[in-house]
C-alpha cells in the first residue's frame, strides 16, 4: 500500500500527520521527495538551490550531466553505461585494457 500526500513543510520543519484508517499499524517507512518547484519538473535542481537567491548551486554541466543519465536510464536516448550481470563480469572487465 502506498499513500502519497503533498505537504508544506514550515520553517520549523515541524509536521503533524495524519495517517488514514485504512492503513495497518505497526511499522512504516516515510519517504520525504522535494516536490518540483514550479516551472523546474527535477526535484533533485529545486532542493539544491541557494535559499537566498533561489539559484542553482551546481554549473550547469553538472545538471546537463544528471539529465543525460536519467534520459538514459529511462530509454529517451542510447545507453553508454556498461552494466554487469555480476561482480565477477565487473572485476574482469576492470582488469581489462578496454
Amino acid at each position: 500500500m502506498t499513500i502519497t500526500q503533498t505537504v508544506e513543510i514550515p520553517a520549523s520543519h515541524r509536521l503533524t500527520i495524519d495517517v488514514p484508517r485504512e492503513v495497518p499499524t505497526g511499522s512504516v517507512i516515510l519517504t520525504f521527495t522535494p516536490a518540483p518547484a514550479r516551472g523546474d519538473g527535477c526535484p533533485f535542481c529545486a532542493a539544491h538551490r541557494d535559499p537566498e537567491t533561489g539559484n542553482p548551486r551546481y554549473k550547469p554541466e553538472v545538471y546537463e550531466g544528471m539529465q543525460e543519465v536519467e534520459d538514459m536510464l529511462s530509454g529517451k536516448i542510447p545507453s553508454t553505461l556498461h552494466r554487469h550481470n555480476s561482480l565477477e563480469e565487473m572485476l574482469v572487465d576492470l582488469d581489462s585494457d578496454d
